[in-house]
Order: C-alpha cells, then sequence, then structure tokens
C-alpha cells in the first residue's frame, strides 16, 4: 500500500520512520514499493537533544493536521516528571500546579480537552470528562506525545482544545535492544523530605520463522512528597461610619473577617507499568496488545491553625484598625455594561483583643485524605494490508477505581487568660491576635503581651483544648470505558489527481461512572448538649504539636508558632486507632461514641453512556504550479444515549429509583490543508467541529449534600447538551534547519452550549450581634437550599441547636449564546550545530521559546451575583440598584459576566540548552498571566490566581556509553501561588508559597 510519507522528501522519511510509530514490517511494505525512492534515503545520524528536536520537527512538518510533538529524548533531559509538566512545553499550553507539582493542563486556555494512550481513550479518578490524571502519568513512561490542535475526521471526538496522545514504545519500531535503568532521589525543600524515584525499561525484537516479533516493558516506581503553605486572609466585610461601630472610621472600608494558616503536604506513591506485543507473521499483518496499569495513592495531610467568629459586633469593636490602603477594585462587565467600581480603603493592619465576648476563635484542625487509584488501559488490535487496502481493528478497555478515605478533626483552643466558655454560655472563649497584609505578606499570629494572651506553655498544654468537629469519609467511584473501532483506508492515487486515500470506520463506546458517597460526621457545638465535651487531655496519646516552621517558605514574623492537633500521620495510617482514643474520651465524657461512616444514599449516582461513531476521510495530495497540497477534508457522525440514575430518598431511606435518559446526535465536518510554498516554508489552514461532553456528575439526578455549612449543594441537570466548537486555524511555518524552525499561527474558536454553574444564593441578613443569620429552617423561600446535614452552622447563624441551614444551590446550565476564543501562538526553534566548524564548543547552544496570546469575546449573557458575604461589596459601594432601573450605572448593584475559567490571556515559555561533548544543560523560564478560577469565597465572585513565574533547570553528563548523571531543579525561583478578590490587583485575599524540588540521579543503559 502507497503512503502519502513517499511523496514527501527523504528527509523527512530518514528521520521521521522511527517516530512515527510504524511496525518493521509495514516500514518494509512501504520500502517494497518505492524501492527507488528509497535507495536515494540519507539517513542524518543526529543524537541527544538535537535528535529529539529534530525527529519532533519531522513530525510536525508532514503532519496531516496542526499539531505539536515532544520526544522521549527531549522529555529525559528536562526535569519534568509527569504528563501535566512536560504538557507545559508545548505552545499554546499553560498548567496550574499544586504545590509546585503539575495538575491541572489547558490547551489553548480550556481544561476541556482529551487524554489518549497510543491512541486509546483513558478514564481519569473523577467525574471529568479529560481522561487518566495528569500527575497519575510520570515522564518515565512517555516514548513521545502529541497535542492535537486540529483533529480530522479519524480523530475521536471530545476534546474543545486538543487532544493528547501519549505514545509509548513499540517493539517492531525499535532498531536495537533497550535496557535501560534510572534511579533518582528527589529533595523537597518544604516538606524537607527526600525520597526515591526508579524507572526502568526493556525492549527487543526478533525474526523468527514465524514472523516477527517485538516486546517492551516499562515501569516506574516513585514516592515524591511536597508541601504548600497558604495564608488566607479574608476582608470581605464592611464598617461604614454611621454603623455605631466602636472601630467605625469616617469613611466605609472592609474589615477583617477570617483568617486561616495551613501547611499542606502532598504524598505520592505511584507505581506505573507498560507493555507492548507486537507480532508480525508476514509483511502484510501485524497484531498487537498494549497495557498501562497506575497504582497511584495520593496522601494530603493538611495542618490548619484558624481564627474564626471574627464577624460579631463584639469583635469589631474590640479590633484596633492601625493602617489602611487604598484598593482599586478596578471595573467589572455587568448586563448594562461596564461598572466602574473605583476605589475603597481596607484595613491592612491592627490588633484584635479578646476582653469581651467568646471571639475570636482560635480552632485547629487536622485534614487527611487521599486517593487511592487503580487505573488500567488495554487494547488489543491487528492491522492487515491488502493490496492496496489496509484495514484496522481494535478492542480497549479503561478503567480507573478511586477510593477516597479521609478522617478531619477540629479541637477548640480554649484560652485560660480570657472569660470562660461557662461564664459566658459559649463552648468556646476569644483570643487575642495581630494582623498585618502589608508588603504583599499576609501575616497573623496571637498578640503577645495582653493580659489576656496565652503562653506558650498554655498553647501546648492538652488540658486547653476541646473536641469540637470529627468527619469521616471513604468515597469510592468506579469509571470505565469498552470500546471497539474498525477502519479502512483505500489507496485510490491511479484513480484520480487529487485524493491519494480514502478512510472510513466506525467506533463503538459504553462509558459508565457509579459513585457512592460513605460518610460519618459529628460536631460538639451545642451549648445544651455538650458542655462537657472531651478536652485533648483525655485524647492526649494521639495529640502531637503542629508544625512550626510557617515562616519557612518567606521569613515572615507572624505566624502561629505552638499549637496542638491531631496527628495527621497517625490519622492517615491509623484512623481506627485515632477513632477508638476518640471514643473512649467521648465515653469518659457522657457523651455517644461514634459510628462506622455509612453510605448516604441520596448521593448515589450511576451514569451509563453509549456512543456509535462513523467517519468518512478523503486525503488529498496535488500540485497547484509548483506548490505541493496536502491535507484531508471529511466528516465524523456521533449518535449518544444516555442513562442517568439515582435515588429519592429520605432520611437515608430510599424511596424510589430516579431514571432519567437523553439523547443527542451531531455531524462533525473537518478539514486540513497544508501548501509547501517553498522548500522551506509551509502554510496550513484547518476548520473542525467538535464536541464536548458533561462531566458525569453535572448530569447526576443526585444531590450531593456536602459537610460544610459554606459549601454550595451542587445538583445536577440530566438534560444537559454537550458544547459545541468550531474551530478556525491559520499558520506559517518557516523551517531553518532539520531541528530549527518559525512558527505564527492564529486560531479562533465558535462556542456554543458553554457550561456555566449558576447559584442560587441563600439570604444572608445580619443580626444583632454583627453576625450572619441564615434561614435553618426549610424550604428556604429566601434562597438556596436546605441542607439537612449541617450540625456546626459555624459563622452563618448564631443558633447552635439542631440541624439544618440554608446554604447556596449550584447547578449547571448550557448558556444560550455562543462565546469566542480567538489567539495567536508564536514558535521559533534554533539550535547552532551548524556552525560548528566556526563556532566550535559555542554550537552546541541553542533555544525553544515560544508565545502564546489569548482573549475571549465576552459573550456570554449571565453573571455572578456579587452579594455574598453578607452584601458587603454592594453595601460598601453604596449600590442599591437591584433591578437596574435607574438611567445610571453608578448605583447598580454587582453583577458581573460569567468569563472562562482558567484562561490566560498571555504566556510564554523560554529553553535555553547547551548539548555537546557529552554535557547536555537545559533552563527552562515558563510565565503566564493572571487567570479566573470557579473559587467563589469572596463577595461571590471567581477569585482571580495572579500571574506566576517558573523556573526550571537540569543537568546531564554521559561519563560513557552506558552511565549518565543527572541533577535536575523544579521550581528554583520558588514562584508564589497568589490571589487576588474582584480583580487582579484589587484585593489581595490569598497565598500559595510553594515548593522547590531537586532531584539527583544516574541513568544506565545496558
Amino acid at each position: 500500500m502507497k503512503n502519502l510519507f513517499q511523496r514527501r522528501s527523504s528527509l523527512a522519511i530518514a528521520v521521521a520512520a522511527s517516530l512515527s510509530g510504524l511496525s518493521t514490517a509495514a516500514m518494509a511494505q512501504e520500502s517494497d514499493s518505492s524501492e527507488s525512492a528509497d535507495n536515494t534515503v540519507e539517513v542524518i545520524n543526529v543524537t541527544g537533544i538535537r535528535s529529539a528536536l529534530a525527529s519532533a520537527l519531522a513530525e510536525k512538518r508532514y503532519a496531516s493536521s496542526i499539531k505539536e510533538v515532544i520526544q522521549a529524548e527531549d522529555i529525559g533531559k528536562l526535569p519534568d516528571q509527569n504528563l501535566a509538566e512536560v504538557l507545559e512545553n508545548i505552545t499554546g499550553v499553560q498548567i496550574d500546579r499544586t504545590a509546585g507539582v503539575g495538575t491541572g493542563v489547558q490547551i489553548r486556555g480550556t481544561n476541556a480537552n482529551r487524554v489518549e494512550i497510543n491512541g486509546v481513550a483513558t478514564v481519569g479518578s473523577g467525574d471529568g470528562r479529560t481522561g487518566i490524571s495528569f500527575d497519575d502519568l510520570p515522564a518515565a513512561l512517555i516514548s513521545s506525545l502529541e497535542v492535537i490542535k486540529v483533529p480530522t475526521a479519524e480523530t475521536v471526538e471530545g476534546s474543545v482544545g486538543g487532544t493528547i496522545n501519549l505514545r509509548t514504545l513499540r517493539g517492531l519500531s525499535l532498531d536495537e535492544r533497550v535496557a535501560t535503568f534510572r534511579v533518582q532521589a528527589e529533595n523537597s525543600d518544604l516538606a524537607d523530605s527526600t525520597y526515591p524515584r526508579i524507572s526502568g525499561t526493556f525492549g527487543d525484537k526478533w525474526s523468527t520463522d514465524a514472523g516477527d516479533i517485538g516486546v517492551v516493558f516499562t515501569a516506574s516506581y516513585a514516592e515524591q512528597d511536597v508541601a504548600s503553605f497558604d495564608p488566607r486572609y479574608d476582608r470581605d466585610r464592611e464598617v461604614l461610619p454611621d454603623s455605631g461601630r466602636a472601630s467605625a472610621e469616617d469613611f466605609p472600608f472592609f474589615r477583617t473577617q477570617f483568617f486561616d494558616q495551613v501547611i499542606t503536604r502532598y504524598e505520592y506513591e505511584t507505581k506505573n507499568y507498560t507493555a507492548s506485543f507486537e507480532y508480525a507473521p508476514t509483511n502484510d499483518v501485524k497484531v498487537y496488545f498494549d497495557a498501562t496499569i497506575n497504582d497511584q495513592q495520593r496522601a494530603q495531610k493538611t495542618s490548619r491553625a484558624l481564627f474564626s467568629g471574627t464577624g460579631a459586633n463584639s469583635v469589631v469593636d474590640n479590633t484596633i484598625n492601625e493602617e489602611f490602603e487604598t484598593i482599586n477594585l478596578g471595573t467589572i462587565d455587568g448586563p448594562n455594561g461596564p461598572l466602574v467600581l473605583g476605589e475603597v480603603q481596607a484595613v491592612l493592619s491592627g490588633i484584635i483583643r479578646a476582653t469581651e465576648g467568646s471571639d475570636p476563635n482560635l480552632r485547629v484542625s487536622g485534614i487527611t485524605g487521599s486517593r487511592v487509584t487503580d487505573s488500567r488501559v488495554f487494547a488489543l488490535g491487528s492491522e492487515w494490508a491488502l493490496d492496496n487496502l489496509m484495514l484496522s481493528a481494535e478492542v480497549s478497555y479503561a478503567d480507573s477505581d478511586s477510593v477516597f478515605p479521609s478522617m478531619n478533626t477540629t479541637l477548640d483552643f480554649i484560652n485560660p487568660n480570657a472569660m470562660q466558655p461557662e461564664e459566658l454560655g459559649s463552648l468556646d472563649n476569644a483570643v487575642p491576635m495581630v494582623f498585618d497584609a502589608s508588603g504583599g505578606t499576609l501575616q497573623f499570629a496571637i498578640a503577645e503581651g495582653l493580659p489576656e494572651s496565652p503562653s506558650t506553655a498554655d498553647m501546648l498544654n492538652p488540658q486547653n483544648y476541646a473536641l469540637r468537629q470529627v468527619a469521616r469519609g471513604l468515597n469510592n467511584r468506579k469509571n470505565d470505558e469498552t470500546a471497539f473501532r474498525f477502519d479502512a483506508a483505500y489507496d485510490v492515487a491511479d484513480l484520480n489527481p487529487f485524493f491519494v486515500e480514502v478512510k472510513a470506520g466506525l467506533r463503538w463506546n459504553e462509558s459508565s461512572t457509579e459513585f457512592n458517597d460513605v460518610d460519618a460526621s459529628y460536631n460538639y457545638t451545642s451549648t445544651a448538649n455538650h458542655a462537657n465535651r472531651p478536652r485533648a487531655s483525655l485524647f492526649s496519646d494521639i495529640i502531637t504539636a503542629g508544625p512550626d516552621n510557617f515562616n519557612a517558605a518567606d521569613n515572615r514574623t507572624l505566624y502561629v508558632r505552638d499549637y496542638l492537633m491531631v496527628n495527621n500521620d497517625l490519622a492517615f495510617s491509623n484512623p481506627a486507632a485515632v477513632i477508638d482514643a476518640l471514643n473512649s474520651a467521648l465515653v469518659t465524657a457522657g457523651l455517644d461514641a461514634m459510628d462506622e461512616p455509612s453510605v448516604n444514599v441520596s448521593s448515589f449516582s450511576d451514569i451509563s453512556e453509549e456512543t456509535l461513531a462513523m467517519y468518512l476521510q478523503g486525503d488529498f495530495s496535488f500540485d497547484i504550479g509548483d506548490i505541493p497540497i496536502n491535507g484531508n477534508v471529511g466528516v465524523r457522525y456521533i449518535d449518544t444515549e444516555v442513562t442517568s440514575i439515582g435515588n429519592n430518598a429520605q432520611d437515608n431511606v430510599v424511596l424510589e429509583r430516579i431514571v432519567d435518559t437523553s439523547d443527542y446526535d451531531f455531524v462533525l465536518p473537518r478539514f486540513n490543508i497544508s501548501a509547501e510554498v517553498t522548500d522551506d516554508l509551509l502554510i496550513r489552514g484547518g476548520i473542525a467541529k467538535d464536541i464536548r461532553r458533561p462531566d458525569f456528575n453535572d448530569m447526576s439526578v443526585s444531590i450531593n449534600y456536602p459537610g460544610g455549612a459554606g459549601a454550595a449543594v451542587v445538583r445536577g441537570n440530566p438534560q444537559l447538551k454537550p458544547e459545541q466548537v468550531l474551530s478556525f486555524d491559520i499558520s506559517a511555518e518557516y523551517y531553518l534547519s532539520e531541528a530549527s524552525f518559525f512558527s505564527i499561527g492564529l486560531f479562533h474558536k465558535i462556542r456554543e452550549d458553554i457550561f456555566a454553574t449558576v447559584r442560587d444564593n441563600p439570604a444572608e441578613p445580619i443580626g444583632e450581634s454583627g453576625q450572619i443569620e441564615r434561614d435553618i429552617t426549610a424550604p428556604c423561600e429566601e434562597g438556596g437550599i436546605f441542607n439537612p446535614t449541617i450540625t456546626d452552622r459555624n459563622v452563618w447563624s448564631s443558633v447552635t441547636e439542631g440541624a439544618g441551614i440554608c446554604v447556596p444551590l449550584e447547578s449547571i446550565f448550557n448558556v444560550e449564546n455562543e462565546e469566542t476564543q480567538t489567539g495567536v501562538e508564536i514558535a521559533f526553534q534554533q539550535d547552532l550545530s551548524a556552525w560548528e566548524d566556526s563556532l566550535g564548543w559555542a554550537s552546541g547552544f541553542g533555544i525553544i521559546a515560544n508565545y502564546t496570546y489569548q482573549e475571549a469575546g465576552s459573550k456570554i449573557d449571565s453573571y455572578n451575583d456579587g452579594s455574598g458575604d453578607g452584601n458587603a461589596l454592594n453595601k460598601i459601594l453604596g449600590r442599591t440598584d437591584t433591578d437596574m432601573s435607574t438611567p445610571t450605572l453608578d448605583d447598580d448593584v454587582v453583577m458581573e459576566r460569567i468569563e472562562l475559567l482558567d484562561l490566560s490571556q498571555d504566556s510564554y515559555n523560554i529553553t535555553l540548552f547547551y548539548d555537546k561533548y557529552d554535557l547536555s544543560v537545559r533552563a527552562r523560564y515558563t510565565w503566564r498571566s493572571s487567570f479566573k478560577t470557579d473559587d467563589k469565597i469572596s463577595f461571590d465572585l471567581n477569585r482571580i490566581v495572579d500571574d506566576r513565574a517558573q523556573l526550571n533547570m537540569s543537568v546531564s553528563y554521559d561519563i560513557n556509553d552506558m552511565f549518565t548523571v543527572g541533577l535536575e531543579g523544579v521550581n528554583l525561583l520558588r514562584g508564589d501561588r497568589n490571589q487576588w478578590c474582584v480583580n487582579e490587583g484589587a484585593l489581595f485575599c490569598s497565598q500559595g508559597l510553594t515548593d522547590r524540588r531537586v532531584m539527583l540521579g544516574v541513568t544506565a543503559r545496558l
């Protein structure tokens, strides 16, 4: 069978053949059918980074659509430890990080992408559609990867930004036996720990009388411990001049409301295995089997010291505000036009005394949770070549089985030097504190030197801590997909002057997800029933000192240094021992012991999808004058049926099963074209339509009640339609050499039926004490939904008796109008090896750089209501026009147009490398501008993650042909992940101080 590669330059064949994923049999067949052409092939023998760059560039150059490629050698020389971090090198890709570890990926400004392994669908551990989690896949497994930005008709649907295809090694594509082994030690700065990373690969092929056989096995084991220090400082309550409060000024200002000192450790243990078996009995037949098995445990251990209850009038009156700052809240896009919010004052520093009332109180929490995921991807397939016809068939199965064990404990610190709870008629009492947000650092601590200040000995005395809350969970989710596909390609080059190949195929798949909510929560906050709740002295054997190094990241002077908490390590490794100790203390105090977690039947969800897809595609190749034209045109048709099953339950008893069904079908036209204007200049264009299916949870008919009064209840919408996206691309690529090029591209996307979260908030009137007083009885006539599971109403009600409170209600809907995205991508890659004769040693240098600009069209006609937190934002701005009936916008209440989340307007990567004389050095600097998240903690408006930069570096040296030593550094400048409220640069509300990692290792090639 003739192949399109035969119509291209001999250089492309020589460089790209080893990467194309074709078997030796297939390559031999191509060679037979074009023997005269192949006789002139000049094999370019390049090694190291340049080999990887040249190979990837050749595949990109001769691809049938717009895509980006990274090869294994390039990956191996980078300090990237998982798939997300590898993808950050690609033009148009930005990633988000948790404690410095890559966890989220946006392609062209969206998370709505698709991950495949060797072209096979993967499933993730959550309810999303992207596929396997990016931090589950180590870089050691990757032979190469491609990001398809413009799909062809044969590309499986499901992506808005792009399709990521991770390719593992195949045995028949090997030129020689592969046997490598790598050992690394990774040190994390803030976590102050060192753990191992081990990986190995073996691959070989054999020619026998029965045919050719190829096998590859790869295994990796990694442990990782990273930390993130996250101080949060809410200034989202108002004090007005006429409020009558003792701390009032002659101007309105935002006061402090909540302080949270959080240290989170993420401990990873990951085991990955891949295997590939290929058998080619003849040059015309190949059978293969691929397997990827992943076993990851991601443990989270969080230590918190938080000041709560800072909203009461007694606290406001006892606050000494020392400094203020002027905040420009900027402009937001409202329903009737831009709302200029202007400048406000916000408190910067001060002291909160503890001489009256029970607030502010100090609480400490230990939060342990993990995700234990076993995922598998299997594919069995065959390819047949019959004269001008190529046939292929494949059956695949992917699943992900996850359990989410958790245990959270909270203790109230009882200050022995303040008024005692029994005097106050409460369960806790006040602790004085000092705060300071100057200099871009959110600092706070226990105020020292006051009569009511606790001493270090007081803070480390278990008798001064009382049990407040215990919550346990054992949620589980199982996702799977079974698929079958059959494809045919017929060579028609001899039948017409334009089309060289006609392709057709069908794909059937069934996807399903099942979720069970298993939990138990116990709150000891009732003044009537829990006055005798146990002190920590009754369970001191499970108590430990909390972390005292919160200043390690930025040398801050104010932080909570000394406190006690339930031992996180013990709660994670032996939760039964912790429960036994707490139950013993509860019984001693005259309270009931806690029961085991139970299934919350109202949250059960079982969703399945069945899809049949068919496509027809023609690949064309012809000349217009002296200009070769290549590309493809085709159409993909999909038909999907969805079944969503849940429970109608009352008092955790199933009354009936709820079954909801829906179906949809789409026709997806796709077109790609390229013109080789000169030998080195390529112009590309593409038009393609795709869809993005809703996340599974968004289609659930069940209601999941969260455990906290501040969390929204999420109700699914089984009638959601998939999002539709129509993409237009045009680009120019100029190839300077085999490993050097410059490109510029423009893309435009029209997105319809976008998913938007609509939030219905409960009313939050301010009571006489100054505290928010939400409705605590069903059916929440003034907004929201009644959550009957809440027993700790926290700062949203002063009533401590009973259970239940009105909380926000969120659901997902399709936005009626369309949204657009427009962007420009620029890439440059240059190595100096061509000037070796004149530059000598300096010819080893090179540069890889890219820049992406993108913007949304701001056409979504849905809005976030900025009336959260007691309507503080509107009050301080004097905005009262709720129905927007006055002729001016100056008094319209704050409503902000919903925008695309996680979209950075600007981003760039710059990599400098040196590769010569057995030495390889790489330094990569990445930067992305700010973007909005789905976090709506303050005012019910999306928080904004500040722009962030990161420097990674690697150095490796080949001692000999067998051994290489390497040193790698990640986040060397330790870039922070800070957040703003309302607008970028407006109200600074959260810091994220991330970890720095250094890896030292050796690689052996046997």
